[in-house]
């Protein structure tokens, strides 16, 4: 679905991502783990067409995408979240989803025709109920943004997303900030994604995501150094000793 050969990101002197080369087959659902500061967020955002690549080539479905701009990305079928939530705090949530199907249908529509015309057509709204059903917030569709809880903003995040219909779903983080019940509502939407679409998943909290993901790519310091099965990944003694001793100093 998605390879990335030699990837490589500067910031001045400093490399934050050092020739690295990873695939990720369709139909799988895979983790990226690693330290702070390991790269893994400068990973997404090549991938995503967020920053520029110092080096190296991105495919998305063996085409190279490079230099693509972030809205032909989506277009051509990634969607992804990000570290802290991303939604617009002003409108509802049932609007936030509008907002985005409308984005993805390719319609350029005015503001007022959004309101009064665009948002109020069949197959808008039928695509939008299925979203807001999926990520169970139907009950709280009309509420303002702002309202919603961190929970309920990281699941209408999600529900953005996948209202793009992505073939790729890169999620950054989805766990992060919420409670034990939270994670397990997330985790239980991303088992019944990974039918449907690929999954690539950045998380800290990886027991949590063991039992989601096929293979786990871990990241120290710019470069790959281990990729596998989750438990033989987790097993390595270069792993254990770059990530677990890193994250206990």
């Amino acid at each position: 679905m998605i390879e990335a050969r030699e990837l490589t990101r500067r910031f001045g002197s400093q490399v934050a991502l050092d020739r690295v080369s990873l695939s990720f087959p369709e139909g799988k659902a895979c983790g990226i783990i690693g330290p702070n500061g390991s790269g893994k967020s400068t990973l997404f955002n090549l991938l995503t067409g967020q920053l520029p690549a110092s080096g190296g080539r991105i495919e998305f479905r063996g085409e190279d995408i490079t230099t693509l701009a972030p809205q032909d990305r989506v277009a051509l079928g990634m969607a992804r979240t990000f570290q802290l939530v991303s939604v617009f705090d002003s409108l509802s949530a049932w609007e936030n989803l509008v907002l985005s199907t409308l984005r993805f249908a390719g319609r350029s529509e005015r503001p007022l025709s959004f309101y009064f015309a665009a948002a109020q057509r069949k197959e808008i709204l039928e695509d939008c109920r299925r979203c807001i059903e999926r990520v169970g917030l139907q009950a709280k569709a009309g509420a303002r943004t702002s309202e919603l809880s961190y929970g309920d903003k990281r699941m209408l995040e999600i529900g953005i997303a996948l209202s793009l219909k992505p073939r790729v779903l890169l999620l950054d983080e989805p766990l992060a900030g919420l409670s034990d019940h939270e994670i397990g509502a997330v985790v239980e939407l991303l088992q019944q994604m990974k039918q449907v679409c690929t999954l690539i998943i950045i998380e800290h909290k990886i027991s949590k995501i063991m039992d989601l993901v096929e293979r786990l790519s871990v990241l120290n310091d710019g470069s790959l150094i281990c990729e596998g099965s989750p438990q033989a990944v987790l097993d390595d003694p270069e792993v254990r000793a770059c990530y677990w001793g890193k994250q206990a100093a």
